[in-house]
């Protein structure tokens, strides 16, 4: 085995902060991603009918009824988890179950509550230590937005027919036999496309980000924000943003391999906080699930991972994911597994528990803020859009319990370790022929050597451990109890069992820088 030698992530210098600045509280959160009409179910003062039973699979177009009460109901379940932050997917009124067709952002959705449910909720959840940031649709709105069916109704005298692309007169916003001659986003003709070139259109999507943020949100995720190809444009939002709370997080939905390219462009500290880490879970799934991969879960999406990495090829490209920005921005970045535009992780790992397991014992050790997709702590699974977007189930029977402890186990070890939140990262080894990767997190006296086996082997290894400890350092194993010692700047004897991970602490006192 050859040690593999990477530079390692260090905290910001003064320099680098004041330059680049994020959320501070983001360092410390555990996200909990939740689409709406699918977690939890609760009473409203008009219940919805005609819904699809819950639980029923997913269509395109069925609602099964959760709304914002249900999630009132269950965040003391969300505290238990370990969960201090959640983002919502679109709550405002639209005509889809996923209410990315949005038609009045200034309300609540009716069929999930009111603007009074969602201030109850965002002040439980507050008081719980839980933040709430929403998903922001801004490039794009629907054809029942009260602008595009002014049009409409209206045509060329419209007063509102430079706050999109119009290419012609009648639109085509409902013959499927035409193309809609208007600009949509991906040719979607129930998605008009904003022109946010035109003034009053801006002002229109900055009024509605401050609104929100001076109600008590405590961020925004960006739907599509590249499609907005206009840097000035996303600056001034973000001076916007922070100016009504310096801490809002904003966090940009940017789809890039980080390999090839990277979002340097948006995170260069005047626009976005962090983006979701799709390259992150590429490399978790090209690692850790390898030649197991369902090929077919992964067609859809651009930079799908495809070839499967050895351990020093992981190694290597986690390098460049921490190497690819500032500190600042790594500490803050949305490190996901599965969204609600992906397959679930289970699902793509052929339902092999083991795989999850090992992907989030490195996520949550991993610098930047971790994110659960709704269902994933209790084995929840799905294929494809809209079947990844299954209804949560709250009859405990049909849990994962194993899953489910290995989540919390996890999440109480970050939250106990500032090391795991805030401090440096080094890989320590790595083999590509044994399947073994290792690496340090250290904050001041508090260091965790995390040991990843992702074989089919059980392996007792013996890590390098350089000048971190001195020799006869004690290091106590914190999922199982179990003590190893530091001798000649190697960590002796653990053995690993196939397909596990360690995560082991150091005993007070016996650090050596």
């Amino acid at each position: 085995m050859n040690h593999y030698a990477l530079h390692s992530l260090t905290r910001s210098s003064s320099e680098d902060i004041s330059r680049i600045a994020t959320p501070d509280w983001v360092k410390d959160a555990i996200f909990y991603q939740i689409f709406p009409d699918r977690f939890a179910k609760g009473m409203l003062e008009f219940m919805p009918a005609n819904l699809q039973p819950w639980g029923a699979a997913p269509t395109r177009y069925g609602f099964q009824g959760g709304n914002l009460t249900g999630v009132m109901g269950k965040l003391d379940y969300l505290v238990d988890l370990g969960v201090n932050a959640i983002y919502f997917n679109p709550i405002f009124a639209s005509t889809s179950n996923h209410r990315y067709h949005t038609y009045d952002y200034n309300q609540v959705d009716p069929l999930l509550g009111s603007n009074k449910i969602f201030r109850q909720l965002l002040d439980a959840a507050h008081e719980r230590g839980i933040r709430v940031i929403l998903d922001g649709v801004f490039n794009h709105a629907s054809r029942g937005f009260f602008q595009f069916n002014h049009i409409l109704e209206c045509g060329p005298e419209s007063p509102y027919v430079n706050w999109f692309h119009i290419q012609g007169y009648p639109l085509y916003a409902y013959h499927s036999s035409r193309k809609p001659n208007y600009k949509a986003w991906w040719g979607l003709r129930e998605l008009p496309k904003f022109n946010t070139d035109n003034p009053e259109t801006r002002r229109f999507i900055f009024n509605v980000a401050k609104k929100w943020v001076d109600f008590g949100i405590d961020g925004w995720r960006l739907d599509v924000p590249a499609d907005i190809d206009d840097d000035e444009f996303w600056c001034e939002f973000r001076q916007i943003v922070k100016n009504a709370n310096p801490e809002a997080y904003i966090v940009g939905e940017i789809w890039v391999d980080e390999i090839q390219k990277t979002a340097k462009r948006w995170l260069q500290g005047d626009q976005f906080d962090a983006i979701m880490n799709y390259g992150f879970r590429s490399a978790c799934i090209k690692f850790f699930i390898g030649d197991q991969i369902e090929e077919a879960l992964l067609s859809r999406r651009p930079h799908a991972p495809t070839e499967p990495l050895d351990a020093e090829s992981f190694a290597s490209q986690i390098e460049t994911l921490l190497g690819n920005y500032s500190p600042e921005i790594v500490y803050a970045q949305y490190n996901m597994l599965e969204s609600h535009d992906t397959a679930r992780y289970l699902s793509i790992a052929k339902g092999d528990r083991r795989l999850l397991k090992l992907a989030v014992t490195f996520q949550m050790t991993y610098p930047g803020a971790p994110a659960i997709y709704y269902g994933s702590e209790i084995g929840l699974q799905g294929g494809h859009d809209p079947d990844c977007r299954r209804a949560m189930s709250w009859n405990r029977l049909q849990w994962d319990i194993e899953i489910l402890d290995h989540y919390k186990k996890l999440i109480s070890i970050r939250k106990s370790h500032p090391s795991l939140r805030r401090g440096d990262y080094k890989a320590l080894y790595a083999s590509a022929s044994h399947g073994i990767y290792a690496f340090i997190r250290c904050l001041d006296n508090d260091k965790l050597v995390i040991i990843l086996n992702n074989s089919e082997k059980k392996h007792v290894v013996n890590v390098p451990t350089g000048d971190y400890f001195s020799d006869g350092a004690e290091l106590k194993c914190l999922l199982s109890g179990r003590s190893f010692e530091v001798k000649g700047k190697r960590l002796h004897g653990p053995a690993l069992l196939p397909r596990s991970g360690i995560i082991l602490s150091l005993v007070s006192g016996n650090s050596l820088v």
